[in-house]
């Protein structure tokens, strides 16, 4: 059930939603719990009354440098920002990484003074962390190697419409140790649902992330899990998830890992061990048959296309939060005050 805080939403600034403290989405952990709650239930909003915030980004700019493909990630930055009155620049940089020409201060500096926010989809996340170091507008990570917020909080959203209350929901992720389990494990920290991570030997969590959510969670009652055994994940899961088994950049290791994960696929028998309600999850593009069979990726527990809508919905809410009131093209943070 939405909150009364939610119901008072309206365009421009937003009654009964905190102003965000944070002035760039790097990581999860540049929102706050109370942050994370913000964003998905303005997502919310958004989602039922799109009509009321055509106007709430008029003149603003938005430019997007990719270092990796992308459909999902692109087209609902671009749709989201459009939608909201605003305008988005695409700078392919699918050919070399984006400091391979100039230097990413110096890239930074001459970005600030022409839009008012920057979305990158990178290999490096200290490319990510160096772009918002030194521009003075607000910057968003659309996915680097480490990890995927606007994914993860976009999957919460699923979750929330689908069961509510999130305190109550068991999500079993299954396959790589990736940068979606990170986000996963931080998001469902922050809004204190349990995350169980099930990965070969090897394949686990990064250490600092996992630390992280453990802290986040002694805070929220939420609880966080790394296991080996997938069955042991799933057991009762509301939502079953998984990923790819190489992410981009790592094809060459692709065919010596089909041998590893086979035993993680997310196929009729695993799902049978959720919850008679569970959904299936995955972040696509999928490579069925591998991660997941055609059976359970069409079956009627797939939510794959609901949490792809929900990447719009969630990034115009990003997107709304940080340039709330209308962002300065040249606030402190410049170094050319």
């Amino acid at each position: 059930m939405r909150s009364q805080a939610v119901e008072r939403i309206s365009v421009g600034p937003v009654p009964g939603v905190s102003k965000p403290t944070m002035r760039d989405l790097v990581s999860t952990r540049d929102l706050s719990p109370a942050e994370v709650r913000s964003v998905l239930d303005l997502a919310a909003v958004v989602k039922a009354r799109p009509s009321d915030f055509r106007r709430t980004l008029d003149g603003k700019q938005l430019v997007m440098f990719f270092e990796k493909p992308s459909l999902r990630t692109r087209l609902t930055f671009e749709a989201g920002m459009a939608s909201l009155g605003g305008t988005a620049f695409f700078m392919d940089q699918t050919g070399g990484r984006i400091d391979a020409r100039e230097s990413l201060p110096d890239i930074a500096h001459n970005v600030e003074r022409w839009v008012d926010v920057i979305v990158l989809r990178t290999f490096a996340h200290s490319t990510v962390e160096g772009m918002a170091a030194h521009a003075s507008i607000p910057v968003i990570n659309a996915l680097s190697d480490l990890e995927h917020p606007c994914q993860a909080l976009a999957d919460y959203s699923v979750l929330q419409e689908r069961f509510g209350n999130l305190k109550n929901v068991t999500l079993a992720y299954v396959g790589d140790g990736n940068n979606v389990a990170h986000s996963l494990l931080l998001t469902g920290a922050m809004l204190g649902s349990h995350v169980r991570v099930a990965t070969p030997p090897g394949y686990q969590p990064n250490a600092e992330i996992f630390a992280a959510a453990q802290e986040i969670a002694q805070e929220t009652g939420a609880t966080v899990e790394a296991m080996t055994d997938p069955r042991e994940a799933v057991s009762g899961a509301d939502a079953v998830y998984t990923d790819a088994w190489a992410s981009m950049g790592q094809e060459n290791e692709a065919d010596a890992r089909i041998p590893i994960f086979q035993p993680y696929q997310v196929n009729e028998k695993l799902m049978a061990k959720a919850a008679p309600h569970a959904v299936f999850m995955h972040c696509l593009p999928a490579h069925r048959g591998q991660e997941a069979t055609d059976a359970v990726m069409d079956s009627p527990q797939s939510v794959v296309f609901d949490q792809a809508e929900g990447r719009l919905h969630v990034q115009k809410a990003i997107l709304m939060l940080l340039l709330w009131g209308g962002a300065s093209r040249f606030p402190v943070r410049s170094a050319h005050v």
